[in-house]
This record gives structure tokens, sequence and C-alpha cells, in this order.
């Protein structure tokens, strides 16, 4: 039960992108399109989890024992980067169309603020290798839900008469917004 409730906890009450502001970039850039965004969604919660789990690792089998600790952040980036690599050159290979969809965004999962803040909080808060691997799976799960949400709003608004000034970035970010008040209302912090 525990492990359910952080899971639906790091999906809804404590989404990364919509509750914390993680990641925001690519919640911006990639939404346009619910495909790209789902793509986009699936690479980064891949990267997500198999960095909280090489994460877990690193700091408890080699910074820890070592008195390492002062490096966590170099060797966090180090594994997102690495991971990154091999998502672009797997999508690359696999589906060009969703690569070439995803321009930039992809390799700027290694900078995402929302897969090193994942890293971070997992160690922060004391986690166990379970509890991380599901804190990653939740956050990139919830990357998601944030994602199509905001690509499927902006798909149906194409077909909306929206005044100029809002077309675009505008309109993007006052969903966004309305978007992170709604899920910051089932935190219960309104």
């Amino acid at each position: 039960m525990k492990y359910l409730l952080l899971f639906i906890g790091t999906v809804i009450t404590n989404n990364f992108v919509l509750v914390q502001f993680l990641g925001i970039c690519p919640f911006i850039g990639v939404s346009k399109q619910v495909t790209t965004s789902l793509g986009m969604g699936a690479a980064t919660t891949f990267v997500m989890v198999v960095s909280a789990l090489v994460s877990w690792l690193i700091q408890h089998f080699i910074l820890v024992p070592l008195n390492l600790e002062y490096l966590q952040i170099v060797s966090f980036i180090l594994v997102i980067a690495s991971l990154v690599q091999l998502v672009e050159m797997f999508l690359h290979k696999s589906s060009p169309g969703l690569y070439r969809a995803m321009g930039i965004f992809l390799p700027l999962i290694t900078t995402n603020c929302a897969v090193l803040g994942l890293a971070l909080n997992a160690v922060e808060r004391s986690y166990n290798l379970g509890e991380s691997l599901i804190y990653g799976l939740g956050a990139g799960v919830g990357f998601t839900v944030a994602l199509l949400l905001l690509a499927g709003i902006r798909e149906e608004l194409e077909f909306a008469d929206i005044p100029k000034p809002f077309k675009g970035a505008g309109i993007a970010l006052i969903i966004a917004g309305l978007l992170s008040l709604a899920f910051s209302g089932f935190a219960g912090m309104i």
C-alpha cells in the first residue's frame, strides 16, 4: 500500500511539472501534439526510472561508503546524460519521425531539472531501492500526464476562435497555469 500511495502522490499531488514546477521547458515546448508528447513522456519516464535505480546504487554503494557525497550532482548528471544518449540513439534508429518531432527537446532531457530533481529528492528523502523506483515511475508518469493534458488541450484549441494575442505561447502558459492550480488543489494547497 505504501508504494501505491507513493506512486499516486508523485503522479498527482506532487506532480513534478504542475506542482513542483520542474521540467517546464519540455512541458511547454513539446506539448503541441499528443503523439510527440507521448513519445517525450515515455522517453523521460524511462530515463527517470533508470536514473532513479542507478543513482540509488551509486549513492549507496560508491558515494556513501567512500565518503564522496559531494559528488552527487556530478555523478547523477553523468548517469542522466548517458541514459539520454541511449534513448536518443534508440529513437534515431527505431522511430526517426518521433526523433525529428522531438527535435532539440530530446537531448535536453539531460538538463531537465525534473530528472536531476528526482535523483536528488530520492536521496534527500532516504528512499530505499523500491521506493526510488516507484518514485521514478510516478514522476515519469506524472510528467507524461502533464504533457498529454496540455497537448490535448492545445490540439483542441487549434480549431477554437482565440484572440490573436493569446495564440501560441500565451494560451499555452494560461492553460499550464490553470492545470497547475488544479493539481495544486489535489494537494490541498488552495
